[in-house]
């Protein structure tokens, strides 16, 4: 399918909810949310792990997937050669992208003292 129409997605938040969920619920919480590959990039930074929070938030805005429930691991968000914040879709949300005619998602990470942002746009291919 080709895309018919732009796909965005923006999302931010709070870096203290982050730092809570930790606390609150430790690896659990890790584990259930972001890759191991994931994990090993943020360092435990909660500024670097509620960006990608963030991302992956404004990830399933862009492609509002249908009737299934996401699994937050099937968003990646790792490092490219440059350093910039790369996306990798796995599972159904990598099958909804293909329905959509989405050839890669470009994304945009940020964060302040107190909140983290992140911008998604979808480009066909």
């Amino acid at each position: 399918m080709q895309m018919t129409q732009p796909y965005i997605g923006i999302d931010i938040i709070e870096i203290n909810r982050i730092r809570n969920a930790i606390s609150r619920w430790g690896e659990h919480f890790l584990k259930r949310i972001y890759t191991d590959a994931e994990l090993a990039l943020c360092q435990g930074r909660p500024e670097s792990l509620a960006a990608r929070f963030s991302g992956k938030e404004a990830v399933i805005k862009t492609l509002n997937p249908p009737q299934f429930t996401v699994s937050w691991k099937e968003i990646e968000i790792l490092s490219g050669g440059n350093g910039e914040p790369v996306v990798i879709l796995h599972g159904q949300l990598k099958n909804q992208a293909r329905k959509l005619g989405v050839g890669r998602l470009e994304i945009s990470l940020s964060h302040s003292r107190k909140n983290a942002v992140a911008v998604v746009f979808a480009l066909a291919g």
